[in-house]
């Protein structure tokens, strides 16, 4: 590495890596994290009105991708800025040429989309129950079957044209509800949380988002979806993260770890259930989550293509009462060593 010059050789690619790439990457993405919660929390806040507030919240995401993308884009022009790629290589809605793959290739596509159809059935189910929990005073009844056999016509005449599948998804699907919902800030027992109290159970809006998803994908690319630099997609990515988040009770969990006892929250798994069973039940979540980032991020495509058979094998542990099974026994291997 030059030091003087800050920067290293040149890479595989041929491309230089220069210090100011680094810092404006860091900047972009975490500068796209900030704006986005601050504007998602302005609602907190007594500036403004209160429906000017909720419109600002819920437009957070798209303000700050807006803003950064251009101060990537304009404002620090001289640096270089990784956008992602797209070439043209068939217009948009042409059949996809099945007809000669090979039969290898179709039995081979055969298994991969059980995979692919499991996950789906995944997170359409987990989505779903998340929606329709009790405490977002939803009036509408569920139709879970319906559901699914729209997602799969959808997805094969997807499938057919080439184009991105779609499904009910984390943290999408709870964040739609909650920018149709009226919040109320409550308190219990000193504890702040947050209550909705009106869900505007409409259709329209998820009918008006997917159309213009589907125009953007027609008019604006190239450009100039092209300006946004992939440092803007991580934090939007990690936007997400951070707003679905809120309300998750194994994050919740993981904070009692190493949280003072006298300020536990008057949540009702810790009136009824031991500390101790709690902590061990939140560890083992804790595994399982790492086993899942594992398969999930590892660099090779075909440790990936498993990840579903690794969620279905998760199955009989939560529902079996594995869990449960290990966590008592290692209460009673406590209880036996501490006598």
């Amino acid at each position: 590495m030059d030091l003087s010059s800050g920067r290293t050789s040149r890479s595989e690619n041929g491309n230089q890596c220069h210090r100011e790439n680094s810092m404006l990457y860091l900047l972009l993405m975490f500068g796209t994290l900030w704006l986005g919660l601050f504007i998602y929390n302005f609602r907190k806040t007594p500036y403004l009105t209160r429906s000017r507030r909720e419109i600002l919240a819920d437009y957070a995401l798209p303000v700050a991708v807006i803003i950064m993308s251009f101060t990537g884009s304009f404002c620090f022009s001289e640096v270089h800025v990784e956008h992602f790629d797209y070439s043209i290589v068939q217009p948009v809605g042409t059949l996809a040429a099945i007809s000669r793959l090979p039969v290898g290739a179709l039995l081979a596509s055969v298994a991969l989309g059980f995979c692919l159809s499991f996950l789906f059935f995944l997170d359409q189910n987990i989505t779903s129950a998340i929606v329709n929990n009790q405490q977002n005073k939803l009036r509408k009844g569920t139709a879970t079957h319906l559901d699914l056999l729209v997602v799969a016509i959808l997805n094969i005449c997807l499938s057919l044209f080439g184009l991105p599948w779609m499904h009910a998804a984390i943290p999408h699907s709870p964040l739609h509800v909650r920018a149709l919902a009226d919040v109320e800030e409550r308190v219990s027992q000193g504890h702040v949380h947050e209550v909705i109290t009106y869900v505007r159970e409409t259709r329209l809006a998820s009918l008006i988002s997917h159309i213009l998803i589907g125009l953007s994908a027609l008019w604006l690319l190239p450009m100039p979806l092209q300006l946004i630099p992939r440092s803007v997609l991580d934090g939007l990515f990690l936007y997400m993260a951070a707003t679905s988040v809120n309300g998750n009770e194994m994050f919740e969990r993981i904070l009692l770890l190493v949280t003072e006892q006298a300020a536990y929250p008057p949540t009702h798994y810790i009136r009824r259930v031991p500390q101790r069973k709690v902590h061990l039940f939140t560890v083992c979540q804790l595994l399982q989550l790492a086993v899942l980032c594992a398969f999930g991020f590892a660099p090779y495509p075909y440790v990936e293509m498993v990840f579903p058979l690794i969620c279905f094998c998760f199955f009989p542990i939560r529902y079996v009462w594995l869990i449960d099974f290990l966590i008592s026994y290692l209460l009673h291997y406590n209880r036996f060593n501490l006598v």
